[in-house]
């Protein structure tokens, strides 16, 4: 068994796509299948559902997704604990995908003017929200980057953990141009959400399931607005796989406006609500540790401050695409 067919497995389950996850991994898409193939025989069990579009886990490659993705940060991070002192000082940041793909590239690039040197490593996105503190709170991580809500609380005590708020995004209903219904049943995108509540339709949902920072605050804000009939047809705890999803019109969902915004421009994702109600205003914010003695995290952490001291606007995801 390689480590990189457990990559390979966890990019697919994000992307829903071999295609796209041939892109990311770099290989071509018949190598990217053969070794998906194989580690579905070294496993002894089906992981991915080749019959659907886009492609679905199976109930087992729902099964083995978290431990793949615990597998891949335990190996890493035995890999980093056991590298030369010389090959060290790198920040540790734990964080959600999707800000690693829309916030941190041009975060990094500010932080860099304030830190030439400063060497970064990312650890895999686990998917729930105390999975992921648990990086910080069991010292894997020195920092956590993420979203921040009311609606989600964080079990953190402010006496040991400390946090600053660097930038902001938004969470929108939206659709494909046009939604499967039922059957062969399809209807517009744009302002869905609204027609489903207004007259009671039944709409397909993708959804982040129960653990994630999405999944908690969506479940908390369904419960707060109107009655909506939602019939669950995918699940996916990372934004990137909803929204593969998402443009083959297969259901309404709920995407940071970072990661969409060439889609909305392009008119392949229309917004499906017109009601304000039904976003959710995001803070981003980053954590550390406060009994922290590294002399490299508390240099991250002034230069982050005085970036917000200087910056008259506060940074947002949505801005950096």
């Amino acid at each position: 068994m390689e480590l990189k067919w457990l990559e390979d497995f966890v990019t697919l389950a994000e992307t829903s796509s071999f295609s796209r996850s041939a892109e990311l991994r770099n290989v071509t898409q018949p190598a990217f299948s053969r070794r998906i193939k194989q580690l579905e025989v070294w496993l002894g069990a089906a992981l991915i559902n080749r019959g659907t579009m886009p492609a679905e886990l199976t109930p087992a490659g729902r099964s083995f997704l978290p431990l793949a993705q615990d597998t891949i940060r335990a190996l890493y991070a035995a890999q980093e604990a056991l590298r030369p002192t010389s090959e060290s000082g790198m920040a540790r940041f734990a964080a959600l995908h999707t800000l690693t793909v829309t916030f941190v590239p041009a975060w990094l690039q500010r932080l860099e003017q304030q830190m030439p040197d400063i060497r970064i490593s990312l650890i895999p996105d686990r998917g729930g929200i105390e999975a992921n503190l648990a990086s910080l709170v069991d010292g894997e991580a020195d920092f956590f980057l993420t979203y921040a809500h009311p609606r989600v609380p964080f079990h953190l005590d402010r006496e040991r953990f400390d946090h600053l708020s660097i930038g902001r995004d938004r969470l929108v209903p939206v659709a494909a141009p046009q939604v499967k219904l039922q059957r062969e049943r399809w209807v517009p995108g744009k302002d869905l959400l609204d027609t489903a509540v207004r007259d009671g339709i039944t709409l397909p949902y993708l959804s982040y399931g129960f653990s994630s920072f999405f999944g908690v605050a969506l479940g908390r804000l369904f419960a707060e607005r109107p009655p909506l009939l939602r019939r669950q047809v995918h699940e996916n705890a990372i934004s990137a796989g909803l929204k593969t999803v998402a443009l083959t019109g297969a259901g309404l969902c709920w995407l940071p406006l970072s990661l969409i915004q060439g889609e909305l421009q392009s008119g392949l994702l229309v917004e499906a609500s017109t009601n304000p109600e039904w976003a959710l205003d995001l803070e981003i914010r980053l954590y550390r540790h406060l009994g922290s003695q590294s002399k490299l995290v508390e240099n991250v952490w002034k230069c982050t401050e005085t970036l917000l001291r200087t910056e008259t606007t506060m940074p947002t995801a949505i801005s950096t695409g």
